[in-house]
């Protein structure tokens, strides 16, 4: 009788020491479930070519392909001593070299002759500008007599290709499937049998064995159907348990109080709310007053006044007796925030200070860099209950910090922190904290859903009144370097008309990011990214001489970097060169013009934050994306995009289209495999909006799953500790 390996079995058992090694190295891959879940990226059918015109995107990648020999020829070199065997496939669409050198030659040129079809994989790389494997495996798919068994085993049947690598080649992988195929009925399917018979869903055994082995194409999509629901809402059950256990918390609701300290600042107000900075208001004010604590995201476009809704909000908090602490990623964020919000407040900043505001409350900051008495002071402030609102970086975080009554917490740009660290900040407070994390990276309603599911969401997409449009071009300098010299001009041009420019450049250039490390990332045959002190250098001799230019990057000292950021802030100096750093919250209405060197070196999502950093006064924007790349260019397109949309939301899908799933689930943040294999967030948003629905109303009903063992058995291996961490998000 044939062994059944157990789910959880080691691979060891069914595969033998050597192969499960190599899966759980390579692939994670240790047990029969998870080889069950290693779902093939695309089929291959006999009669389909598979394109080798993809092949110059992959460069150093593993790939698998189905091709036909077109020639093969056995060259020698060193006076005939040395052999290297040339074979040239072709698909249709394209053709690849293949190489095989020494002793090795022997066996392909039997095996791979003109007309005869086969799968090849092999790690793809560049060789006298052409693309090649050395030395790829290959499985011949039988064309002739001799080879008829094989080739009946793979007639008519559609080839699963799985993601591989260079130990363990895609049949071969196939071919441990297979092995762990027979336990698959013991799979215990984790869907509600109403919720999957009212969805017309097949049972998970068969879903499995149709993904691995299909007969049809139909079976591929009835499979691929079913997976999919079962990873959106597994996920969006472990979300919807988050919130509810979230809502049984205790909190203390705070209400602003009447004529308080809240009412003083709006009535100083020099502009009104727009309408959509009063709705958010509403829905937050509403979440403090609850007895549970607010969990909120709120989304702004660059420039749509998150942090007047973020300062009201502590505002209100400190009117009912409690503090607020804002966290901030970097330390000229941090200072930017405090030197904004105290100029917002005025003397309410200055609570019990001379001239300061009877109703007003002390504003302090907090980062690593401070001195020691000025820190002493602040966290002085705090213990007592003197600071009322309190901005700073990963400082706040440490033990020595204590509040006097924490009441909300706000995290800005989320992206940049740890799980750890927004929960090591709200243990601090008496009871839980009220939460309000902001981010200026538009993110698609789906992937809020799936990435920031246990969070409510607001969304703040009106620029406020007064604000500039931006106009956004691309700067083709290899092509047209005259481009060039214009948008040095134009720079010249805004600083005469009194205003401000930002010139930014991917790298630092002080000795210390070394530029061939660099190059090495790249394909080898691009020149290192341009760095902040070597432009800064040519535009102080060429043309922005006489020009106050200055830079700042995050390797300067604290001071210094605080420094050159006031006086830019000031108006003294007249062009900033600058790293990402300048990315995100920088304030300088006075700036106009922003030249993003190497632009193509920069994500969708980050150009659009950097471009947000001008036009933020009365006088319009101006956005040059400098890049030497091809017209015709996946780079340059990316660009394009850019230039034609000031709308964050369909940028930030544009940039999702073009990543890994798994970089927008923070996969890289948290070194955690992504759960998702099967679910892309953009294209499954129905999926993954009706799960969300139907999770929400599964855990109302049954908040321990008692009446749903196969979900929980499905929820413990997805929430192992470290999936638990990257549920929670950081």
């Amino acid at each position: 009788m044939e062994h059944v390996p157990a789910l959880d079995e080691d691979l060891k058992k069914t595969l033998g020491p050597a192969t499960a090694k190599v899966l759980a190295e390579q692939l994670g891959l240790h047990t029969a479930l998870d080889l069950l879940h290693h779902y093939p990226r695309r089929y291959a059918e006999r009669g389909e070519l598979t394109s080798l015109a993809e092949l110059a995107d992959q460069i150093d990648e593993h790939v698998t392909v189905v091709a036909q020999v077109a020639d093969a020829r056995i060259l020698t070199f060193n006076g005939g001593r040395g052999k290297r065997l040339e074979v040239t496939i072709t698909d249709g669409s394209g053709r690849l070299q293949l190489v095989f050198f020494g002793a090795g030659v022997h066996k392909p040129h039997k095996d791979l002759l003109p007309g005869s079809r086969a799968m090849f994989a092999g790690k793809v790389s560049r060789f006298n500008h052409k693309l090649q494997l050395a030395h790829p495996a290959y499985e011949p798919l039988g064309a002739d007599a001799s080879d008829r068994d094989a080739a009946a085993a793979f007639a008519g049947q559609l080839i699963p290709i799985y993601p591989a690598c260079a130990k363990l080649e895609s049949w071969k992988i196939a071919k441990c499937v297979d092995a762990v195929l027979p336990s698959a009925r013991e799979a215990v399917d984790p869907l509600p049998p109403a919720l999957r018979e009212g969805r017309g869903l097949v049972p998970l055994t068969e879903a499995l064995l149709k993904i691995h082995r299909p007969g049809t194409k139909a079976d591929i999509d009835d499979a691929r159907q079913r997976l999919k629901w079962d990873e959106a809402f597994v996920l969006q059950v472990a979300l919807a348990r988050r919130r509810h256990a979230d809502s049984q918390l205790p909190a203390v609701p705070r209400r602003p109080a009447p004529g308080g300290l809240l009412d003083a600042f709006d009535a100083k107000l020099p502009f009104t709310l727009t309408q959509g900075q009063q709705t958010v208001s509403k829905e937050i004010f509403d979440d403090l007053a609850t007895d549970h604590p607010m969990h909120r995201l709120l989304q702004g476009e660059v420039g749509s006044g998150k942090t007047m809704v973020a300062l009201r909000a502590m505002l209100a908090v400190v009117d009912s007796g409690g503090q607020a602490a804002m966290l901030a990623p970097t330390e000229v964020l941090a200072q930017q925030h405090h030197r904004s919000i105290t100029e917002m407040m005025g003397e309410l900043a200055e609570g019990g200070m001379l001239g300061g505001s009877d109703q007003g409350t002390k504003v302090v900051l907090l980062t690593g860099s401070m001195g020691v008495p000025a820190r002493r002071r602040a966290l002085l402030d705090l213990v007592t209950g003197e600071a009322g609102i309190v901005i700073g970086t990963h400082a706040l975080i440490e033990d020595k910090v204590q509040f006097h009554d924490l009441g909300l917490v706000v995290v800005d740009e989320q992206h940049r922190f740890g799980v750890e660290q927004r929960d090591a900040l709200r243990s601090k407070g008496k009871q839980p904290p009220h939460l309000l994390v902001m981010t200026a990276t538009p993110i698609p309603r789906t992937v809020a859903m799936t990435v920031f599911g246990d969070l409510e969401t607001s969304v703040l997409d009106q620029l406020p009144a007064g604000r500039s449009p931006i106009a956004t071009h691309v700067v083709p300098s290899k092509d047209k370097p005259h481009f060039l010299a214009r948008a040095w001009e134009r720079v010249r041009e805004e600083v005469d008309k009194g205003h401000q420019a930002y010139v930014v450049c991917p790298r630092i250039g002080d000795g210390e990011d070394d530029p061939k490390k660099k190059a090495a990332e790249d394909d080898g045959e691009r020149r290192p990214p341009l760095a902040v002190v070597e432009i800064a250098e040519q535009l102080t001799r060429g043309p922005l001489a006489g020009i106050g230019v200055e830079v700042l990057h995050g390797r300067m000292d604290p001071a210094d970097k605080d420094y050159v950021m006031r006086r830019f802030a000031a108006g003294e100096v007249k062009v900033l060169v600058a790293t990402t750093v300048i990315e995100v919250g920088v304030n300088v209405p006075n700036s106009t013009v922003m030249v993003i060197m190497d632009a193509d070196r920069f994500g969708v999502s980050q150009l659009h934050q950097l471009r947000g950093r001008v036009g933020r006064g009365s006088a319009p924007g101006l956005c040059l994306l400098v890049s030497e790349m091809h017209e015709a260019s996946p780079a340059r397109a990316r660009l394009a995009a850019v230039a034609a949309t000031l709308d964050g939301f369909e940028l930030s899908r544009i940039d999702l289209e073009q990543r890994r799933e798994g970089d927008v689930l923070g996969q890289a943040q948290s070194g955690v495999r992504s759960s998702l294999r099967m679910l892309a967030v953009i294209e499954d948003e129905e999926v993954i909006a009706e799960a969300r629905e139907e999770a929400t109303r599964v855990v109302a009903e049954d908040p321990a799953l008692e009446r749903l063992p196969g979900l929980r058995t499905a929820l413990e291996a997805l929430l192992d500790t470290e999936r638990e961490q990257y549920l929670e998000k950081g």
